[in-house]
């Protein structure tokens, strides 16, 4: 066998990638697996944003709303490609929340968390344009705040790629099988669909997201408390229902919200719902009641009405959360919460709980509780294709620079792959006086060195990896171009 790993991460979501670039940077031999793709399950099924939470200020959690706003301007500053700010406009309804205590909020939600980078909040009339056509004339006021849009799948892949570049291991499609402490060192049985092999390793991170209780007890061979709440949250994609690139926050009747927000140029993503979830997450689809409140929820407000069948497209996804006892399933925290055990010998810290916007926190976190040596880097430290120019703030300004290459592949490609791979570009259309051969055309827009790109660089093993997590292309392509990528993989 061969020498053991400092650190095994199970997992390969946001925070499991997040955990194995942290370390990878800090000198560790890691190895990471995950039994699917790479943000395979909850971490691609987000409402995708990098945000405070202004909801979870209700609920008294203070340090987890000032954490998230803080790390929203990290991110933001490390990783300008796939998140960007956008404004969110939240109406007031007078017969839910008063207007002073949203005042009051959204006063907590500027100041918080240290906010630099992004505008405050500022009062609206809803009755002059553009609201005034895409509201119901009800609605007269609302506030007008900052959050972050983040290509969440994205997010994962790219610390993954970082964790690889730092000299991580990162296998996917590989599970683990068998976990067991043998003193110092654990022992783990790996299967990647061609057969078994074990490797060991000193620590061992438990990030296995609605996986994380059944692994722990597979690690430890007894029963142990069951610390996750899972709650399914789901979302409907919907034809564009305004232009602009604002977004609205609705209050709902029973206390939770439902956004609306652009999506994809062409599109509207409506969500989330909130729902108790016992099956199998790797069976997780949105049900009739979920598609029906989403509808109802934006219907209150909007002029134009929604219906289910109106929807292009939907996703679901299941939140591993910390089970804390509250009373319903839009109550529970979503901050993180660790246990580690060392109990004879080598430790396994296993992650219940946070979101996107912590997972760096959560990572360093994770790697001072396992003891590890070395200080935080992350802070300062962008993403692959992260690296702009001063004068450069996201992925569309950044497309111009590129013009040299609008005829060969042309100019809306190039502003897509601004968007996705920032300054990683050139990896896949060359540079000036030195510009890549596009290889054929496998779908319209899609050439076939960006796919292999997106295989020899991204881990995308599979047509739906690229059209559903490495990128949303299969929102806007037919029937045929999703065959054609997912035929290129078979090949």
């Amino acid at each position: 066998m061969s020498e053991p790993f400092d650190l095994l991460v199970i997992g390969g979501g946001i925070n499991g990638a997040g955990i194995a670039r942290d370390a990878a940077g800090r000198g560790l031999s890691v190895l990471l697996v995950e039994k699917d793709d790479l943000a395979a399950h909850t971490s691609s099924a987000s409402t995708k944003l990098v945000h405070g939470g202004l909801r979870y200020l209700e609920y008294y959690e203070f340090r987890l709303v000032r954490e998230s706003l803080q790390e929203r301007e990290v991110l933001l500053r490390n990783a300008p490609h796939i998140i960007w700010p956008m404004r969110f406009v939240l109406p007031h309804h007078s017969g839910l929340r008063p207007a002073w205590l949203l005042r009051l909020g959204l006063f907590l939600y500027d100041h918080i968390g240290g906010r630099k980078l992004l505008p405050p909040t500022k009062s609206v009339n809803l009755r002059e344009p553009p609201h005034a056509s895409i509201l119901k004339p009800f609605l007269q006021r609302g506030f007008e705040y900052s959050d972050c849009w983040v290509e969440d799948a994205r997010l994962v892949v790219l610390n993954a790629l970082d964790a690889k570049e730092r000299g991580a291991d990162i296998r996917t499609r590989t599970e683990c099988t068998g976990l067991a402490r043998e003193g110092d060192l654990w022992r783990a049985t790996l299967n990647d669909g061609a057969g078994e092999t074990q490797v060991s390793a000193r620590m061992v991170a438990n990030a296995a997201g609605p996986w994380v209780d059944q692994l722990l007890q597979r690690a430890l061979h007894r029963n142990t408390p069951a610390h996750l709440r899972l709650v399914k949250g789901s979302h409907l994609i919907v034809p564009k229902l305004w232009d602009g690139a604002h977004c609205y926050i609705f209050q709902n009747g029973d206390g939770r919200i439902c956004f609306a927000i652009p999506y994809e140029r062409d599109f509207t993503l409506l969500g989330t719902t909130d729902e108790a979830f016992q099956g199998d997450p790797n069976e997780v689809t949105i049900s009739e009641d979920e598609a029906a409140y989403i509808c109802a929820s934006v219907n209150e407000y909007l002029a134009t009405q929604v219906h289910p069948e109106d929807a292009v497209s939907s996703y679901s996804g299941v939140r591993p959360l910390y089970e804390d006892a509250a009373a319903s399933a839009s109550e529970v925290t979503r901050d993180y919460v660790f246990e580690v055990d060392d109990e004879g010998g080598a430790p396994i810290l296993s992650v219940f709980g946070g979101k996107i916007t912590t997972f760096r926190k959560l990572a360093e976190h994770a790697l001072e509780k396992l003891a590890v040596g070395g200080k935080p880097w992350t802070s300062n430290a962008p993403l692959p294709g992260g690296d702009f120019p001063d004068d450069i703030d996201d992925g569309d300004e950044l497309a111009p620079d590129y013009a040299w290459a609008y005829e060969t592949w042309g100019m809306a490609t190039i502003y897509r792959f601004s968007r996705a791979y920032g300054t990683r570009l050139t990896q896949i259309i060359g540079t000036f006086g030195n510009e890549a051969d596009t290889g054929p055309q496998i779908a319209p827009g899609v050439f076939e060195t960006e796919l292999r790109y997106l295989r020899d660089v991204e881990f995308a093993r599979t047509g739906e990896d690229v059209l559903w997590r490495r990128s949303k292309l299969g929102l806007h392509l037919d029937e045929a171009g999703r065959d054609a990528i997912a035929r290129w993989f078979d090949a």
